[in-house]
C-alpha cells in the first residue's frame, strides 16, 4: 500500500535530517517539443551536484500530460524523464513526480506554454462544454472540466481512464526508480496542478490579485448536475446556474451582494445549498482522481501520494473568504472547508501539500485583508484532524531571509512533513542567495 501520510510523518521523525528540503525543477526542464531530451543538461548535473552538497533531499518535476501524450491517444514518451531520474539518482536525489495533467501557461510563475494534449484540445474544440465555463461563457483550457469526469468524451475514454492510464504508464516505464528514487507523486487536479476551480486566471487578463474570481459551473455537464441536486433539495429553480450576484473576477466582496459581510447570499439557505454543491464536486473529483493514483501506486513501497491545495489567502480575513468560494472550497469564518479535503486525502493515505508558507501577514497589503499565516495554521490544524501529513511550498519565488524564516517556523510548529522550495535557476545559483538558501537547508535539517 502507498506509504500513509501518518507513515511519512514518522519516517520524517526519524530521519537525522529533520524535515526535509526539495527543489522544483524549471517549468520546461524536459524538452517540450517531443520530451525525449532535457533542456540545459550541460549544466544541470552540475545544479544537482550543487544541491545535494548543500544538504536537499530532492527534486521535484513535472511531468506533463502535453509533452508525454501529446501527440497520440495512448502514445507515451517518457525518455526525457527517464534521463532526468538517472541523473537525480546519481546525484543521490530522490525526486518528487508531479503528474501534471493541467496546462502550464496563464498562472503566477508561467514562464513557458505547455497546452494539454493535442487530441484533448482537438476534443474540446468540437465539444466545448468540456472545458471548465464562467457565467459569460467563458472557457478554460487549463483543465478538463471535473463535470464530465466519468464519461468517455477523450477518444473513447473518460477524463480518469485517461489520468489512470497515464499514471499506469509512468509507472511501468520508471519502474525501476520506484521507492528508491522516486519517492514521491503529486497528482494533479487542476490549474496549476491544484485542487480547485480556474477561478482566478492571469491569462489575457481576465484576473488580477486581489480580485475574488468567478465560479465556473456553466458547461453543461456541471449544469446538469447542479440541476439534478437542486431538484433533489426541493428547489428547481436553484439548478438554473450559479449565484447571479457574485460580481466578476475583480470585484471585491463587498462590492457584490452575494459576499458582501454579513447578510450577504452567502449564508443564506441557497448559498449553502449552492456551495455545498459546488464543493462537494471538487471533493468527489479529487477522490476519483486520487482512487486512480492509489490503484496504480498502491502496492509500490517507499511511495507516497500528495496533492496540492491552493493558498488563497486574499481576503481571508472577511466573513464569506470569496477567492476561497469561488475556486471550491467551502471555508467561512464560520465554517472549515479545509477539513473534508483533508479527510478525502487521509482515505487515500496521500499528504496535504499547501502554498504561501513563505508568506506574512504584515507583508500583504492592507485592502486585500490577506492573512496568509491564519488560513496556514487552519489547513495545518485540517491535516491534524484528519491524521494526514502537511507538507509546504513557497507561493513566490524568494531568496530572503525573512521569509526562510517564515517557513522555518511553520515547519517546526505544524511538523511538516516535507518542504518544496520553489524554483532552480539562475537566481537561485547568485552568491548571496546561495548563501542564504544553504544556510536555510541547513537549519530546515535540524528542525525536527
Amino acid at each position: 500500500m502507498a506509504e500513509s501520510a501518518a507513515a511519512a510523518g514518522q519516517s520524517s521523525s526519524v530521519r537525522k535530517s529533520g524535515v526535509p528540503v526539495f527543489v522544483m525543477m524549471p517549468l520546461d526542464t524536459v524538452k517540450t517539443c517531443c520530451g525525449s531530451g532535457l533542456n540545459h543538461r550541460r549544466t544541470m548535473a552540475r545544479d544537482l551536484a550543487a544541491l545535494k552538497s548543500s544538504g536537499v533531499e530532492g527534486v521535484m518535476v513535472d511531468v506533463w500530460w502535453g509533452v508525454v501524450e501529446g501527440e497520440e491517444s495512448g502514445l507515451y514518451n517518457f525518455e526525457g524523464y527517464m534521463k532526468l531520474v538517472e541523473m537525480a539518482r546519481d546525484a543521490k536525489l530522490k525526486v518528487q513526480a508531479v503528474m501534471s495533467f493541467h496546462q502550464c501557461g496563464g498562472n503566477v510563475g508561467d514562464t513557458v506554454n505547455i497546452p494539454l494534449p493535442r487530441w484533448v484540445v482537438e476534443e474540446m474544440d468540437k465539444d466545448q462544454d468540456l472545458a471548465y465555463t464562467d457565467q459569460c461563457g467563458r472557457r478554460s483550457y487549463e483543465f478538463v472540466s471535473l463535470g464530465c469526469d466519468d464519461v468517455p468524451v477523450l477518444d473513447g475514454r473518460t477524463p480518469i481512464r485517461c489520468y489512470t492510464d497515464f499514471m499506469r504508464a509512468f509507472r511501468d516505464h520508471l519502474a525501476g526508480f520506484l521507492g528508491d528514487t522516486i519517492v514521491e507523486v503529486q497528482v494533479g487536479m487542476g490549474p496549476a496542478g491544484e485542487l480547485r476551480y480556474p477561478s482566478y486566471p492571469e491569462s489575457r487578463g481576465t484576473w488580477k490579485f486581489p480580485g475574488i474570481g468567478a465560479f465556473q459551473c456553466y458547461d453543461k455537464y456541471l449544469l446538469n448536475s447542479l440541476r439534478m441536486a437542486a431538484v433533489a433539495a426541493g428547489n428547481p429553480d436553484w439548478g438554473l446556474g450559479g449565484p447571479t450576484d457574485a460580481g466578476g473576477y475583480n470585484s471585491r466582496p463587498d462590492d457584490t451582494d452575494f459576499f458582501r459581510q454579513d447578510v450577504g447570499g452567502w449564508d443564506s439557505e441557497y448559498g449553502q445549498f449552492f456551495m455545498s454543491w459546488y464543493s462537494r464536486m471538487l471533493i468527489e473529483h479529487g477522490d476519483r482522481v486520487l482512487s486512480g493514483a492509489a490503484s496504480v501506486f498502491g502496492h509500490e513501497p517507499g511511495v507516497r501520494l500528495s496533492v496540492k491545495v491552493a493558498g488563497i489567502h486574499w481576503h481571508h480575513g472577511t466573513e464569506s473568504h470569496a477567492p476561497e468560494l469561488t475556486a471550491g472550497y467551502y471555508n467561512t469564518r464560520r465554517r472549515d472547508g479545509y477539513l473534508p479535503i483533508a479527510s478525502m486525502l487521509g482515505r487515500h493515505g496521500a499528504v496535504l501539500n499547501f502554498t504561501c508558507v513563505e508568506m506574512r501577514d504584515e507583508e500583504q497589503p492592507r485592502d486585500a485583508r490577506c492573512m496568509p499565516e491564519g488560513l496556514v495554521r487552519r489547513v495545518a490544524a485540517a491535516a491534524r484532524g484528519a491524521g494526514v501529513g502537511l507538507a509546504g511550498e513557497n507561493a513566490l519565488p524568494r531568496y530572503d531571509d525573512a521569509a526562510y524564516d517564515q517557513v522555518l517556523v511553520t515547519a517546526r510548529e505544524e511538523r511538516m512533513v516535507a518542504f518544496t522550495y520553489l524554483r532552480m535557476g539562475s537566481d537561485l545559483f547568485q552568491p548571496d542567495n546561495w548563501r542564504r538558501f544553504a544556510a536555510f537547508v541547513t537549519r530546515m535539517s535540524e528542525a525536527g
